[in-house]
């Protein structure tokens, strides 16, 4: 199996599109039988990365074939730790998302299907290219698919949420577009040779004044996609309108291209650029995670309540990233996992008691526990591992991501904990009024308990809540090498201005100074303590930092010989966590 396991779970979803289509459309039975089987093979075929898998290495099962020498563009793929749980998650809840179909869809089901194979095709896709050319092309492949399942398939105004959807994520693509063709440029215009290898580019040090309008040219696509606060509008009508088999994998999976985006692209190619960004993503993470907990609060349609509670929820994701330190990295990474689980379950119940009742609403529901009580036992238990209770798999992410942003970003971190009380008390409430009290409405009499089928669908979800909640380590151990790699590109840009904040009293006590004109220097200093630096730089001779020919890509903006290349000679200690 070896390297050729990613190309399978790429293109068998796509080669089982093509025979679902050979099925005649009456062979409904058929059809769905398939298309079942053909995504629990690519489910089962996924764990084999699972258990392959080393912990610690670098991008593996990698397969690569040039497709033009001239560009160095080609098919190459291979996953980390970064990328490797969004995978399985991928095929997992696909697989789940397909049968909990077999009911819900009853009309043009051979092309629901066919677009659910090809979805899938696409987000293995994204999350497996390593080739940033390969990579937009399935960016794109995605958009496709769930255009058709959500403007066919969707609700009463799924045109308006359609359109709305592919806007915005098309504007969002063409920045990211324009910004891959001109990183590939600088690389050419230095290096003298044209390439889209993720790997390659990760090498280079784009200048710090090129790296911003390149992050935002990358940060507006993924923000576009997570969604960040305010540009998350597109959400709730494409959940609201769209079938539940898509808000599944809306939710579980493609929302986690954005925030894999920053992890995979948009922080370790552009790190100064990002820790510029640091503060006023900060401020947009915390307002996402109180505007959405809060106007989830308000909310009279079940299935937009949950819509909104993942603006709240990826809004701790990203201040997880914006932690700085493994802690929060790791917890933002594995609440992408959560989100995915909690939430695709949360649509998942919300579509099993439409498709009884036909109604959304909270106020026309009322006293279901004890008409259904294994659909309410399932409900309260994905209820609260969505607000993180102790023991479910939501409570280990938000903790990491709260005691690592606590380390380096407080206020944040106390402003993200009323969050967490919010979406306790939005939950609770909707639970509320949903299961207990009175039965009201005489339509709620005849709603039928939870299908064998529909517990069949349910139950691998329940399993993970726990597993997750109370062992994480399989897949914090497999996560963190990966996420380490990345923040040491960030604390690499962290040292070298910190360094430079150290400069203007090294140069003062080898009683020399930069000519006035040599602004770089910055304003004297006064002495607080010895700094081992000193000592290194005393022996070096007199120095100044002046900006002077040098290198295009020099991460402090065309330095040339200047005394960053004295300060990397110095042996000190690697940097653990944020710089203060």
């Amino acid at each position: 199996m070896g390297s050729g396991i990613i190309t399978f779970l790429i293109f068998w979803p796509l080669a089982a599109a093509g025979i679902v289509l050979l099925i005649r459309s009456d062979r409904r039975g058929a059809i769905r039988g398939f298309a079942l089987a053909a995504t629990l093979a690519e489910f089962a075929a996924s764990l084999y990365l699972l258990f392959a898998f080393h912990p610690g290495g670098g991008y593996q099962f990698t397969v690569r074939w040039v497709w033009s020498p001239t560009l160095s563009v080609g098919y190459q793929v291979g996953i980390d730790g970064i990328s490797l749980f969004l995978v399985l998650l991928t095929t997992f809840l696909t697989a789940i998302s397909v049968w909990s179909s077999f009911t819900a869809i009853k009309k043009r089901i051979k092309g629901y299907f066919v677009a659910f194979l090809v979805l899938e095709a696409g987000m293995v896709g994204t999350f497996c290219a390593t080739d940033l050319f390969l990579f937009y092309v399935f960016w794109e492949l995605m958009l496709l698919p769930m255009y058709f399942l959500i403007g066919i398939w969707g609700g009463k105004n799924r045109v308006y949420a359609t359109m709305k959807f592919v806007l915005y994520t098309v504007a969002g693509s063409l920045f990211m577009l324009v910004a891959i063709i001109y990183t590939a440029y600088l690389i050419h215009r230095t290096s003298g040779i044209w390439t889209f290898d993720l790997v390659v580019w990760s090498r280079f040090d784009i200048p710090a004044a090129k790296q911003m309008w390149l992050f935002i040219a990358f940060a507006l696509a993924f923000a576009i996609k997570v969604p960040i606060f305010p540009l998350h509008t597109w959400l709730p009508d494409a959940h609201v309108e769209a079938p539940t088999a898509a808000s599944i994998i809306l939710a579980g999976v493609l929302l986690k291209m954005g925030t894999y985006g920053f992890l995979r692209f948009a922080i370790p190619l552009f790190p100064a650029a990002f820790l510029e960004a640091v503060p006023f993503l900060v401020v947009l993470s915390v307002i996402g995670i109180l505007y959405g907990a809060l106007v989830a609060m308000v909310q009279k349609d079940v299935k937009s309540l949950v819509a909104y509670s993942s603006v709240a929820h990826l809004g701790f994701v990203m201040l997880g990233m914006c932690a700085l330190n493994t802690i929060g990295f790791s917890g933002s990474l594995l609440q992408q996992l959560n989100h995915g689980i909690s939430t695709g379950a949360l649509f998942l119940l919300v579509g099993i008691l439409y498709e009884r009742r036909h109604t959304r609403l909270i106020a026309d529901y009322g006293g279901l526990f004890k008409i259904v009580p294994v659909y309410s036992v399932f409900f309260m238990i994905i209820m609260l591992s969505s607000i993180g209770l102790p023991g479910t798999n939501g409570f280990v992410g938000e903790f990491l991501i709260l005691l690592g942003a606590f380390r380096s970003q407080t206020a944040a971190a106390v402003l993200g904990t009323f969050g967490i009380v919010l979406a306790a008390g939005y939950m609770l409430w909707m639970f509320q009024r949903i299961f207990f009290g009175k039965v009201t409405n005489p339509e709620n009499e005849k709603v039928s308990d939870l299908t064998l089928r529909e517990r069949a669908t349910l139950v691998p979800l329940v399993v993970l809540v726990f597993f997750i909640g109370l062992y994480p380590k399989p897949i914090l151990e497999r996560i963190e090498p990966a996420l380490d790699r990345v923040l040491e590109r960030v604390h690499k840009v962290q040292v070298v201005r910190n360094n430079e904040d150290h400069l203007p009293l090294a140069l003062r006590q080898m009683g020399k100074g930069c000519p006035k004109s040599h602004r770089a220097c910055g304003p004297r200093q006064e002495h607080r303590a010895p700094d081992p630096l000193d000592c290194a730089l005393r022996a070096q001779g007199p120095i100044c930092h002046s900006r002077a020919g040098g290198n295009p890509l020099d991460p402090l903006g065309q330095m040339g010989t200047s005394v960053a290349h004295k300060i990397g000679s110095v042996n000190r200690p690697a940097a653990k966590g944020p710089i203060p």
